[in-house]
């Protein structure tokens, strides 16, 4: 299980990373007049996935749940897919990507990149993510509750953000 926890550890550096990008886009974005929403579902949305990691390094270990190769390998590409989605996403909105809503006004949406397919493909790499990180080491309990949970969570995530991007880009000309 050494590169399973390593994998681990890779994935909670790279959220780390995300953070520092979100608090360097939240500062530009509120010295331009941004304003955040939805602040109650954060703390549980960062509870939730920092869950995730642990479950993915506790459940493995306790439960002795075995690396199974026709399951691990494939939801290890999609885990690394997902990935890739996610920084894609990160590099498309540049500036106005974030871990919390915060829109500001007058900004047009994003249609280029995967924004040009999908209305949310960082949802889409999360959920990706959520389910697949864990069955690389068959850890499948973690993976039904994070993602039976995180799918209640994005629905109140995405009601607050479509509010938002409406709510911003009413005042577009």
């Amino acid at each position: 299980m050494p590169w399973y926890t390593l994998l681990i550890a890779l994935t909670a550096a790279e959220r780390i990373g995300e953070l520092v990008v979100a608090r360097r886009n939240a500062a530009w974005s509120l010295a331009r007049g941004g304003t955040e929403s939805g602040r109650g579902h954060y703390p549980p949305m960062v509870l939730l996935h920092t869950a995730l990691l642990v479950g993915c390094l506790l459940e493995p270990a306790v439960a002795d749940r075995p690396f199974v190769p026709l399951l691990g390998w494939p939801m290890l590409a999609l885990a690394l897919g997902a990935q890739g989605l996610r920084w894609w996403c990160i590099a498309t909105l540049g500036r106005r990507w974030n871990t919390r809503v915060i829109v500001v006004p007058g900004l047009p949406l994003v249609t280029g990149g995967p924004y040009r397919w999908l209305r949310h493909p960082n949802y889409v790499a999360v959920v990706t993510e959520g389910f697949a990180l864990p069955l690389v080491h068959s850890a499948w309990v973690t993976a039904l509750c994070f993602t039976g949970l995180n799918l209640a969570l994005l629905a109140v995530r995405i009601r607050c953000e479509e509010t938002a991007l409406v709510r911003a880009t009413a005042a577009l000309p």
